[in-house]
């Protein structure tokens, strides 16, 4: 072929590669790391058959060190932050979002373990928690200006992109990030007010970062025998359907149904806000209804939720059959010391810990915290506690 028959490489000959690479540039940008290519692009299923190694992780607020904190107790990542799991599940039960200043990093970081873990046959599992629902709904409640700072940012080097994008003759014009959004909110300074609108732009359905990230979560999802949400379920949202939860909360996110039922996501007793098995005192868990929900889910021998802070650790009511994993492990909810719960099989659970309480006269204070009725995973009840160097 003749040098009159060759096409120079242009924007306009080759504009998904060009669209590509600047996607590519934005998320090194703001993340980092480049993410490497997603083998499974399809949506989550609610149900998954039980896996040798199952991880379960509470919520992470925000801060990115203890979440891989979390993560090296686990064995999940190498010191270099890459997925050595193998074959394991890893599910976090929600709440990536408020109260700390590296929600984006988060999200970036467990999509990029996403990936890795699906090439070496591992499973990655997010979940929506009330936390990313109230960020949807633009309620902004809990957020921190870290994070405000941290969206802001993004924003900017998203703008950069569309820019970039716009330039190319073989690409649809972008969509303006800011479309239908005032320019200022006057009540805020001007560095406060640019955070909002970067943060209502990114996280409202539809928005780049709630249908690139959240839509991919789930809402309820079963595990072998272990049935995981954010806050709990009623008897009432099994009725409903698992499959018709996940479905109409990731199309709500992502802009393809207007609203979903406030009895699902919004409310004391919806699936991401419900404490009925979360109290600290055991004796006013509501563990009938509990074993009214698992009896409907077939197979399901145990629910394991996040959304309320257990300072005595992970633990479990209920004759162990609510297992409450948020141990507040973020420096802006808490600041506890990492925690995770282990299952090996459908068998043996273990509560892997970086907290040298649990190895030193742990016993002697499980025993004394019973008598006042706090629900304790003891090692006669079931789960054993490991402490693990992070």
């Amino acid at each position: 072929m003749g040098d009159a028959d060759t096409k120079p490489l242009t924007c306009k000959n080759l504009p998904q590669i060009f669209s590509s690479f600047v996607d590519t540039f934005v998320d090194f940008s703001v993340s980092g790391f480049f993410l490497p290519p997603n083998p499974h692009p399809n949506p989550s299923p609610t149900t998954y058959p039980s896996p040798d190694r199952l991880v379960a992780v509470g919520d992470l607020h925000g801060d990115l060190d203890k979440s891989k904190q979390a993560l090296r107790v686990a064995g999940l990542i190498d010191a270099a932050d890459h997925w050595i799991g193998g074959a394991a599940t890893l599910v976090q039960v929600g709440d990536v979002l408020d109260r700390g200043g590296e929600e984006l990093k988060i999200l970036y970081f467990l999509e990029k373990l996403r990936r890795e873990a699906a090439v070496a046959g591992g499973t990655v599992v997010t979940m929506n928690g009330n936390h990313e629902i109230m960020n949807v709904d633009g309620d902004f409640r809990f957020v921190t200006k870290s994070a405000l700072d941290e969206f802001r940012v993004w924003a900017d080097w998203y703008c950069v992109g569309n820019a970039m994008k716009s330039l190319c003759d073989g690409l649809p014009k972008p969509r303006d990030l800011f479309h239908g959004l005032p320019t200022v909110f006057p009540k805020f300074e001007r560095e406060i007010s640019d955070g909002i609108r970067a943060r209502i732009a990114a996280l409202r359905p539809e928005g780049p970062i709630s249908s690139r990230f959240l839509s991919k979560n789930l809402t309820v999802v079963v595990v072998g025998e272990s049935v995981f949400v954010h806050g709990g379920l009623l008897p009432s949202h099994v009725v409903y359907g698992l499959d018709r939860i996940n479905e109409e909360v990731r199309d709500w996110i992502s802009g393809l149904k207007q609203r979903v039922s406030s009895g699902l996501i919004r409310g004391r007793d919806s699936v991401v806000w419900l404490r009925r098995f979360s109290h600290e005192l055991a004796e006013n868990c509501d563990c009938s209804a509990l074993e009214h929900v698992l009896a409907t889910i077939p197979g399901a021998k145990r629910m394991i939720m996040g959304h309320t802070i257990q300072e005595s650790g992970i633990n479990g009511v209920c004759e162990n059959r609510a297992i409450r994993i948020d141990v507040g492990m973020s420096e802006g909810c808490g600041n506890g010391l990492p925690e995770v719960l282990e299952i090996r099989g459908n068998s043996e659970l273990r509560v892997l810990t970086s907290n040298p309480l649990y190895q030193k006269g742990y016993e002697s204070s499980v025993e004394s915290n019973l008598k006042d009725g706090l629900g304790l995973l003891t090692p006669e009840q079931g789960p054993k506690q490991v402490e693990v160097k992070a």
